[in-house]
């Protein structure tokens, strides 16, 4: 068995799919970014709501790096810090919706005559660059929908990855029972090995024991 198939059969650590390429990350980074434009445009100098946004907004994307990260080893860690992400996406939401409300602005939903539009742009694109060129010129409405939009589809991609994580910490378990199984795999292998190379051990003696009658036969021929 060659080094590489044995760091295959007893890996610790978990594969997993780099933070950075998951698609609800994309997308608390765009609403990181518009989060902080917004603030910055339609709320006032020293209104605590801007920290708070902002601080909802950059919390949800960080925490899906951090547990993306610390779920090599802990996959409990993982599903906790992307629950933390969700709460803050959520806590975003509630503000963006307040919003809204407080100022008598629409809040878009189905029939809203550009609201289809706008949820087929957000399915469709998940970096920044796609955003920035309209951002600036978008009124407080539109952000916050947009803002809106953007916090239900991440909040539904989320919720699927954490039922995703924990079947797999189901069938797969956490970080010790998986070096357990390493272990227990590597010995139970290691006994495999001695058993056969006993039995080329008995087979090598049985074969030069019968050379040894052959040699001795011909000997006697001599």
């Amino acid at each position: 068995m060659n080094e590489e198939t044995l760091e295959r059969q007893y890996r610790v650590l978990r594969s997993q799919t780099r933070w950075s390429d998951l698609y609800f990350y994309q997308k608390t980074n765009v609403l990181y970014l518009l989060t902080f434009d917004f603030a910055k445009r339609y709320l006032h100098q020293g209104d605590r709501t801007i920290d708070q946004m902002v601080q909802a907004a950059r919390s949800g994307k960080q925490n899906i790096v951090e547990g993306a990260e610390d779920g090599a080893t802990s996959m409990e860690m993982e599903i906790k810090l992307m629950n933390v992400a969700r709460s803050s996406i959520h806590e975003l939401r509630e503000d963006y919706e307040d919003y809204l409300a407080s100022r008598h602005l629409a809040r878009w939903t189905s029939g809203h005559d550009r609201y289809e539009s706008m949820l087929e742009f957000c399915r469709k694109n998940n970096q920044w660059e796609a955003y920035a060129p309209f951002v600036g010129k978008m009124n407080d409405e539109e952000l916050a929908n947009m803002a809106l939009t953007l916090c239900h589809m991440v909040d539904k991609m989320m919720t699927s990855y954490q039922k995703k994580l924990e079947r797999e910490f189901v069938t797969e378990g956490g970080i010790r029972e998986r070096m357990t199984a390493a272990r227990l795999g590597y010995r139970t292998n290691q006994k495999d090995e001695i058993a056969r190379l006993q039995h080329e051990l008995e087979a090598a003696k049985r074969r030069i024991a019968e050379l040894e009658k052959e040699v001795s036969r011909l000997s006697r021929r001599i």
